[in-house]
């Protein structure tokens, strides 16, 4: 049984591009193109691993994954922050706020198929 990523990424081609790789890694991926969405993804389907956009409309992807990181069903949950806005003290934001790792975009193939498995296998934390 393939494990389920959910992407929550706003950008449609930015999306697009993640599930194409990420299904041709065979993942299966769930998709949310907000934060309220995303949450409610991940609530109701417990995905493996989720891959948050930072900057989302509405609620920012830190903020929610300030959510799902504080409520026992979810807290287990990997979290990959993605961002466009690589700026400094970003990454470290991003762990602070309970994202597991953090990669920057232009989103590149093989870090990206690169942190999901090393988080699907370690379950968590790649950083200090």
């Amino acid at each position: 049984m393939p494990k389920n990523i959910l992407i929550i990424e706003d950008n449609e081609v930015n999306r697009k591009l993640v599930e194409v790789i990420l299904t041709k890694s065979g993942y299966a991926v769930l998709s949310a193109t907000d934060a309220e969405e995303g949450i409610s993804l991940a609530r109701r389907e417990h995905p493996d691993l989720i891959l948050m956009d930072i900057h989302l409309p509405g609620m920012d992807g830190l903020s929610a994954t300030r959510i799902l990181k504080g409520e026992p069903s979810t807290m287990d949950i990997p979290i990959i922050a993605l961002t466009a806005l690589a700026m400094k003290g970003d990454e470290e934001r991003s762990l602070e706020a309970g994202c597991d790792d953090y990669i920057d975009k232009p989103i590149r193939h093989q870090s990206l198929v690169d942190a999901v498995v090393r988080l699907l296998k370690t379950g968590g934390k790649t950083h200090a």
